[in-house]
C-alpha cells in the first residue's frame, strides 16, 4: 500500500435544487459509497423540510453522514465540521467504502478537501454578545463595515447577513491582534490527503431558478409554515437561525404580511443563494460540470461511474 498516495475523493457540490442529492445517491448506490453531507443546515435535528433534507425513500438505504446529529440550539463552527468529516471519512474507507462527499456549503467543502487547520484564538463570549446588541440595535451593516476597517480581504468574502463569521472574525482580531484572513493564510500550508474530483450539475440560470421555486412550492406543500412556527417558539436557536426559509416566513406568521409576499420573497432570497453558491463554486478550476439542461445522461454517467472506479480526478464530462 503507498502510505503517500492520496485519498480519492468524489465531490459532488454546486447551487440549490441541482439535483446534488440524486446524483450522490446513484453514484453511491453504483460504487459502494456513502455520502458525507456537507450542508450547514442539514447537520440540525428538526430542520427537515427548510434544509431540504433528503427522506429515507430518497437516500435508498445509502449510509448519510452529518446530517440530524446536532440540537438546532447548538452552535457548530467549519472548524468543527472538518473535524468531523474528517473522521467521517476514515471510517468509510475503513469499512471498505467509498466517500462522496455532497452538498452546497461551499466553505465547508474548501476546507475539508484543502485541509485548512484553524486557528487555536479562543473565545470573548462577552464580545460576541456586544456584537450581536450592536448587530441588533443598528444592523448588520455596521459590524461588516467594522471589518471591512481591519480585514478588507474578510469582509468581501463575506455578506453583511453572515453574522456569525463576521462576529468572529473580529473576535479572532480583538484577542490575537492578527486578522482571521492571516491565520487562514498560514493555514494553508499544511498539505491535503485528498485527491478529490468536484462534479456540480449544471443548469441554465432561468432552469435552475425554476427548480428552486417549484421546491419552495413543495417544501410549503410538505408543511414549511408549521415546521417555521415550531422553530420561532424556541429563543435559544444560534447558527441556525441563519437557515433560508424560517426567517422569510417570520413577517406572516407574526401577521405583518400576507402570505404570498413572504414566499416570493423566500424565492428571491433562495435564488440570490444559489447565485452566490455558483460564484463559489465556478473558482475552483477542477470543477467538471455535469450538464443537466435535459436531464441525466446516461452515457455521461457511465463515464463520471468508470472515472469514480478508477480513481482518475481529470475531466470526466
Amino acid at each position: 500500500m503507498d502510505l503517500n498516495k492520496k485519498i480519492f475523493i468524489p465531490v459532488i457540490c454546486g447551487p440549490t435544487a441541482s439535483g446534488k442529492t440524486d446524483l450522490g445517491v446513484r453514484l453511491a448506490l453504483r460504487c459502494g459509497g456513502e455520502i458525507v453531507s456537507a450542508d450547514s443546515m442539514q447537520i440540525y435535528k428538526g430542520m427537515d423540510i427548510a434544509s431540504a433534507k433528503p427522506s429515507k425513500e430518497e437516500m435508498q438505504g445509502v449510509a448519510h453522514h452529518l446530517m440530524s446529529f446536532l440540537p438546532a440550539t447548538q452552535a457548530f463552527s467549519v472548524a468543527d465540521y472538518v473535524e468531523l468529516a474528517h473522521s467521517a471519512i476514515k471510517d468509510i474507507r475503513n469499512r471498505g467504502r467509498l466517500p462522496i462527499v455532497v452538498g452546497g456549503t461551499g466553505l465547508y467543502i474548501s476546507s475539508l478537501i484543502n485541509n485548512i487547520k484553524f486557528d487555536d484564538t479562543g473565545c470573548d463570549y462577552e464580545f460576541r454578545e456586544e456584537m450581536r446588541k450592536l448587530a441588533l440595535e443598528k444592523g448588520n451593516d455596521v459590524l461588516w463595515e467594522k471589518l471591512r476597517q481591519v480585514d478588507q480581504k474578510a469582509a468581501e468574502k463575506l455578506h453583511p447577513n453572515n453574522l456569525n463569521r463576521i462576529i468572529r472574525a473580529l473576535e479572532v482580531y480583538k484577542i490575537s491582534g492578527s486578522t482571521i484572513t492571516e491565520a487562514q493564510e498560514k493555514s494553508r500550508l499544511s498539505e491535503s490527503p485528498y485527491s478529490p474530483c468536484f462534479i456540480m450539475p449544471d443548469y441554465p440560470r432561468q432552469a435552475l431558478y425554476q427548480r428552486i421555486d417549484k421546491r419552495v412550492d413543495i417544501m410549503l406543500e410538505r408543511g414549511l409554515l408549521e415546521e417555521a412556527r415550531e422553530f420561532f417558539t424556541h429563543k435559544d436557536y444560534v447558527t441556525a437561525a441563519q437557515a433560508i426559509g424560517y426567517k422569510e416566513l417570520k413577517p406572516f406568521l407574526d401577521g405583518e404580511k400576507e402570505l404570498l409576499e413572504c414566499v416570493d420573497r423566500l424565492k428571491q432570497v433562495t435564488r440570490n443563494y444559489a447565485k452566490r453558491q455558483l460564484t463559489w463554486f465556478n473558482k475552483e478550476k477542477r470543477l467538471n460540470r455535469l450538464d443537466m439542461e435535459k436531464g441525466l445522461d446516461e452515457k455521461a454517467f457511465e463515464k463520471i461511474v468508470n472515472c469514480i472506479k478508477e480513481e482518475n480526478p481529470i475531466t470526466l464530462v
